[in-house]
């Protein structure tokens, strides 16, 4: 898997407005290199990010961000997508991907969505290639992560926002929802180490 990984991203910045931004989402992507990064070959598991079950601007994934990166995968032939969702302690992922309009985006263009949590999903033990900084610490019991998402392409689509932990928060703030458990929330003490622990097992 590591050889398969294609390396540092790119960071795209554009100026937006309400009447551009779903083909602005597209031209970032191009600036980001996303086929280079994407094999068209592999299902490609859009990451959504729910901070809060009522829609609150700047707090969860917007639903133009959404439409945005799925109009521009359909457009360049990525026919296998699926919207993914996580579990927290404080937030009902079914009230907010209704509440965001996530659901109303997916199904407009009849992209796939799990919930990771939910029981049909499997959870698998994940074996670090090198010691972890602090999850080892956090699940001393083995650190399992949704096998779904293993040997897919993975787009997080974070909001960039400031973070009572963190200080600010971004793509791989989202990947922590994603590939681990509700314990999660212990990580909140040792958040920088877990963020590093976080890349590795993405990468």
């Amino acid at each position: 898997m590591q050889e398969e990984y294609p390396g540092k991203g790119k960071v795209a910045v554009l100026r937006t407005t309400p009447e551009t931004v779903l083909d602005d989402y597209g031209r970032l992507m191009e600036l980001a290199g996303f086929e280079e990064a994407l094999p068209k070959d592999k299902e490609t598991i859009l990451k959504i990010n729910i901070s809060w079950q009522t829609w609150y601007p700047a707090c969860s994934t917007t639903p133009w961000q959404l439409e945005g990166v799925i109009r521009k995968l359909q457009e360049a032939g990525y026919s296998r997508l699926l919207g993914a969702h996580n579990d927290t302690v404080v937030v009902d992922a079914r009230v907010g991907e209704r509440n965001n309009k996530h659901l109303y985006v997916v199904e407009k263009y009849g992209v796939e969505n799990v919930h990771l949590y939910e029981p049909q999903y499997e959870w698998v033990r994940y074996e670090p290639k090198r010691p972890f900084l602090v999850l080892d610490k956090v699940y001393p019991d083995g650190l399992y992560i949704p096998k779904i998402l293993i040997g897919r392409n993975i787009i997080q689509l974070p909001t960039v926002k400031t973070h009572v932990f963190t200080t600010i928060t971004g793509a791989m703030k989202n990947a922590f929802g994603g590939l681990l458990h509700r314990n999660r929330h212990w990580t909140h003490a040792v958040i920088h180490e877990t963020l590093v622990d976080l890349l590795m097992i993405s990468q």
